[in-house]
């Protein structure tokens, strides 16, 4: 399969370039995760993939619980479904906390410490509101426990991995933790096998078509774990051969790459990027320099540009660094996704586009 291929099926597996969803929380759950470390980046990674989205609509969702952001699959926050928090922990925290373990020996952070920790984070929000970083900083150091920078990053890590925590709504622009028991209920009661198959599921009906390799990446598991999961779902996907090897889609496979009409602003950290060990990218024409490649614009499967945003109260720029010419066609497809940009944010959006070639 060529990369082109690739990229255009792809996109539509991620939903960007076929029927989107209805709602954030759907969206979330067909992905499984969403990176979303950048939260404003993230919450546009969803409007892209949910019908008439706005950014509001994303902010009320999170609100109420229906997605939730956590440090799940590998040591970075996503967004996560409420009814997949807990099985898709249980199963990829141990994972977790193999990576960061080294970093709790710098940090002083043993066994006793996160229990200590976990008590107060406990006591401190069950009997309130949900609590911004710099308030649960204060209940623990009250409580004796030095818990600053990036001590008190892995210490609300840890408590997130143990399932005692998870994001609150946020206040003004602050996030908040709140008890992962007030925000989601208990879920599906999947054994490892079970979630092991899911998320291999999930994960290559979403981002097909992908490799082992691919999905051992994103998901944190072992190479091995992931071979488990494909082998328990593997009826319900098609294999195809690609350089790299053996790469899988779900079934039934379209027989040729359909066209990915339309444009897309691909925000920083989006799962098109970020989902893959061996990411695939078809380059209309080489950028001057690779920092371009930061938020990508994409037309039809081909890379054409860059963008970044400039958001004031009352208006919102795309500006637009394209390192090959555009066709009538094309030009018109980037003025749409700036438009369907301009809808999210519920502002008028303008175009300032340069080409960084010359």
């Amino acid at each position: 399969m060529d990369p082109l291929a690739i990229v255009r099926r792809r996109l539509h597996a991620q939903r960007l370039a076929a029927a989107r969803f209805t709602e954030p929380a759907a969206a979330i759950g067909w992905l499984g995760a969403m990176q979303a470390q950048e939260f404003a980046e993230a919450k546009w990674s969803i409007g892209e993939r949910v019908e008439r989205c706005t950014d509001a609509r994303v902010e009320e969702a999170f609100s109420r619980g229906e997605i939730l952001r956590t440090h799940v699959l590998r040591p970075t926050w996503h967004f996560v479904a409420a009814a997949d928090i807990r099985w898709m922990l249980r199963l990829t925290a141990p994972r977790v906390h193999a990576a960061n373990r080294s970093m709790y020996r710098k940090l002083e952070l043993d066994a006793g410490t996160f229990r200590r920790s976990h008590d107060v984070l406990a006591r401190t929000l069950e009997v309130g509101a949900p609590l911004t970083r710099p308030e649960l900083a204060r209940a623990l150091r009250e409580a004796g426990i030095v818990a600053e920078g990036l001590r008190l990053g892995y210490v609300l890590m840890h408590a997130e991995l143990e399932q005692l925590i998870c994001s609150g709504p946020r206040r003004g622009k602050q996030q908040t933790y709140a008890l992962l028991d007030h925000r989601a209920g208990e879920g599906a009661q999947l054994t490892r096998d079970e979630a092991l198959g899911e998320l291999a599921l999930r994960y290559f009906r979403s981002r097909g078509p992908a490799t082992v390799a691919d999905l051992s990446t994103w998901s944190g598991l072992t190479v091995r774990d992931a071979r488990t999961g494909l082998a328990l779902v593997g009826r319900q996907l098609e294999a195809a051969e690609d350089g790299a090897g053996t790469i899988w889609i779900a079934a039934p496979a379209p027989k040729e790459a359909q066209p990915a009409r339309g444009a897309f602003l691909i925000p920083m950290y989006d799962e098109t990027v970020m989902g893959y060990k061996e990411l695939k990218v078809v380059l209309a024409q080489a950028p001057p320099r690779p920092g371009l490649l930061r938020r990508p614009i994409v037309i039809d499967g081909r890379t054409v540009g860059s963008w970044k945003r400039t958001v004031t109260r009352r208006a919102v720029a795309i500006e637009a660094s394209l390192f090959t010419p555009l066709d009538g066609s094309e030009a018109q497809a980037l003025e749409a996704a700036v438009e369907r940009f301009g809808c999210f944010m519920e502002l008028p959006a303008t175009l300032l586009a340069q080409d960084v070639t010359a």
